[in-house]
């Protein structure tokens, strides 16, 4: 049954529920029409019977146009009651299901994109020591090759970091502890362990000197590598990636600019949700799991600053960080 509700549109659920809403909606208005003129056809029997039997009793006439009057009010209050509770619980149950669909169809890419994720450093670093073992190589390729295999290592290194950190954030077990830091010498070092691990990409570094944050060291340095690896995965190699760091009064504005392909308006408040991704798990060629700008967001939020998104010109994206100083 769960497979074939997976292979179901979300499209076409979305048509099915809306046609249902609108059927019962419709029933609705046909129930108060129907009692509307039951109401008028029984007042006119009521007056009818009274002329009939000559009944000249103005208190009775009154009788039957006030029953008639408050059961006019009653199918009007009831049908509006229950139309807007209708409405309300339809909306809520609209939007919950649709958040759960959606929801469950990122944790599917999810599994997807992190199962390729773990692969593919550990085939890496395998072939790399499969590769040292079976042949003797001279002292320049075996650097190469260890050098590859450290880079893997490191990548799913930080993969593993973003998953636990990320469930430690969300179920309240991590605890931050924030002191004071050298702002400018941690740029400083992600951009120099980054030019070692990609030495063809050219990173510019126009940070200020001795600029002092406050907050987390590890998890400020966690951001920073994640907004310099969605960098380096979506500028192209031939182009330049820009970081700065400035103190700004009681702010220290860090930013992030490359120079690929941007994110679309529509798409710029979703970028930061668990799990999302810009596209489909089968056509896309770029690595990640969704959860680098969702994690950088939590722990940003948590040290009472902002992530955010501007548009870099000619092309891209510049990722910008608030970070409180005290």
């Amino acid at each position: 049954m769960r497979k074939l509700f997976d292979r179901i549109p979300l499209k076409f659920i979305n048509y099915v529920y809306w046609f249902l809403l609108a059927y019962l909606i419709a029933a609705l208005a046909w129930w108060y029409i129907e009692l509307d003129q039951q109401n008028d056809q029984m007042f006119a029997f009521q007056k009818e019977q009274l002329i009939k039997f000559n009944v000249a009793d103005a208190n009775a006439l009154e009788i039957i146009q006030d029953a008639h009057a408050r059961n006019a009010k009653q199918y009007i209050g009831e049908g509006l009651t229950f139309l807007v509770f209708t409405i309300l619980g339809a909306v809520f149950v609209y939007s919950v299901v649709r958040r759960q669909i959606r929801y469950h169809l990122q944790q599917k890419n999810f599994m997807m994109a992190v199962t390729h994720e773990l692969k593919t450093p550990i085939a890496v670093t395998k072939l790399s020591l499969e590769t040292l073992r079976r042949h003797k190589l001279d002292e320049d390729r075996q650097k190469k090759i260890l050098g590859d295999a450290i880079n893997e290592t490191d990548r799913l290194n930080a993969l593993c970091n973003n998953i636990l950190l990320s469930s430690q954030l969300e179920s309240g077990g991590y605890t931050l502890t924030k002191q004071e830091f050298n702002f400018s010498l941690l740029v400083d070092k992600a951009v120099l362990e980054f030019q070692r691990r990609y030495p063809q990409r050219n990173i510019e570094n126009y940070s200020s000197e001795h600029v002092l944050g406050f907050g987390e060291e590890f998890l400020i340095g966690l951001v920073l590598n994640n907004l310099l690896e969605n960098a380096v995965k979506y500028t192209p190699p031939n182009l330049p990636i820009t970081i700065r760091l400035e103190e700004k009064e009681n702010e220290c504005v860090l930013s992030v600019a490359d120079l690929g392909a941007g994110v679309p308006e529509r798409e710029k408040a979703k970028i930061f949700e668990k799990f999302y991704r810009l596209e489909d798990e089968a056509t896309r060629k770029s690595k990640g799991t969704g959860l680098g700008l969702y994690l950088s967001t939590k722990i940003i939020q948590d040290h009472k600053g902002r992530l955010y998104i501007e548009n870099n010109h000619p092309s891209g994206s510049i990722f910008k960080v608030i970070l409180p100083k005290n």
